[in-house]
């Protein structure tokens, strides 16, 4: 038996009633209830229904709405509510065959049509209620982003982030209440932002690089000097080969066991939207370390944990990919791998002979590919240059068929 729809997630713009279709509009007439934050509910009109504000924690939201269960009930959110906005949220928690999503234009859609940009040829981003430093690591030469903010000050501690990275000359134009009759623009670039805008914004960003900014691509291999180390890490070679082995994916969780400075959990959540990950690393400073490299790198969601393998491992979420560059021994593997997640990727890095000869008798037992990578570096030689090698690192890889 399929169940009527009794919710309807409403995007509801700057011109209230309005802007909806006469279907939506109905819609919202006929609730019994309606949930939203103020703002919602001063652009809605219907002076019957039942008014509940955001419930406060926010996570308090489902068991709000699934108590209106016998009701005529509207959820009223800005623009689209499948677009970096709680429709997704509520849609993971009720069947959809309960649910109605009415869309209304996205700030993104609004604010392309208003730069006159494409929105194919754009990165859509936002930091409203999260990390402002996620959005470092999109910042890129050429590159057009549309972020949806946090508040009035999100505008200016992003044009610091562009500056500090030699994006200064980047043009930023902040637009306020799209599609009604208070619409403010507002233009400036990142090294000479000044103005004081209204607390719900959209930041538009044409990233204009210098010739001494910093590049970071989202692909891995990050410079060495980027990261605040105490020389023990996986250098920037070793760390390419490792990441593309432990494959980014979308939403992904990584596991780094030894995580160090963290150079490997910061290049893995960059090189795929929402990857997630979470380090296991024993000594305090490095765990500092590698805090202060996930923010000033664009990946401040990366958990830390103070622990030893293999204990530490217990409890975690189920990972997709495990890379271990500390802390290596059969026992932590088999931890590990156990955990993992069918097709998922194992990773582990040896310099010394004891770990080599375990990562060789690993591969025996499971299979997968051994490799040893060195890499040498031009140096000066006196008056001349010569080729300074690297320590070999001896590098096993499988995947958990």
């Amino acid at each position: 038996m399929v169940n009527a729809p009794w919710l309807h997630i409403v995007g509801i713009g700057e011109d209230g009633m309005d802007g909806l279709t006469p279907v939506t509009r109905a819609v919202v007439e006929a609730a019994e209830v309606i949930v939203g934050g103020d703002r919602h509910h001063t652009l809605s009109v219907n002076p019957d229904a039942e008014r509940i504000a955001w419930p406060s924690p926010f996570d308090a939201m489902i068991t709000t709405l699934e108590s209106l269960k016998n009701r005529r009930a509207v959820v009223l959110v800005t623009g689209d509510p499948l677009w970096f906005s709680v429709g997704a949220r509520i849609g993971r928690a009720i069947p959809a065959d309960q649910l109605v999503y009415h869309p209304q234009l996205s700030a993104f859609q609004l604010a392309s049509a208003r730069m006159g940009w494409s929105l194919a040829d754009v990165e859509t981003l936002t930091v409203h209620g999260r990390p402002v430093e996620q959005m470092i690591a999109f910042i890129q030469p050429d590159q057009r982003l549309i972020v949806l903010t946090t508040g009035a000050e999100t505008p200016a501690q992003i044009a610091k982030f562009l500056t500090d990275r030699g994006f200064g000359n980047s043009k930023l134009t902040v637009l306020a209440a799209m599609g009604g009759e208070r619409e403010q623009r507002f233009d400036g670039t990142a090294n000479d932002w000044s103005h004081t805008v209204p607390a719900f914004n959209t930041l538009c960003i044409d990233c204009i690089a210098a010739p001494d900014a910093a590049l970071l691509p989202r692909v891995p291999g990050l410079a060495d000097a980027l990261f605040i180390s105490d020389g023990t890490m996986t250098k920037q070679e070793v760390r390419a080969a490792t990441v593309a082995k432990l494959m980014p994916m979308r939403g992904a969780l990584l596991w780094d066991i030894g995580t160090g400075c963290g150079s490997v959990a910061i290049e893995w959540m960059r090189a795929a939207r929402y990857a997630r990950a979470i380090g296991i690393e024993p000594r305090a400073d490095r765990r500092a370390m590698a805090a202060q490299n996930a923010l000033a790198l664009g990946a401040p969601k990366l958990e830390l944990i103070d622990g030893t393998v293999p204990y530490a491992l217990e409890n975690l979420d189920a990972p997709d990919a495990v890379f271990i560059g500390g802390g290596l021994s059969r026992d932590t593997f088999n931890a590990a791998f156990a955990a993992l997640r069918p097709l998922g990727r194992l990773v582990a890095n040896a310099v010394t002979l004891e770990s080599e000869a375990e990562l060789i008798a690993l591969h025996r037992d499971h299979g997968g590919d051994l490799v040893k990578i060195q890499t040498h570096r031009a140096e000066p030689v006196g008056r001349l240059t010569g080729w300074r090698p690297s320590m070999p690192v001896t590098q096993w890889s499988v995947i958990k068929r």
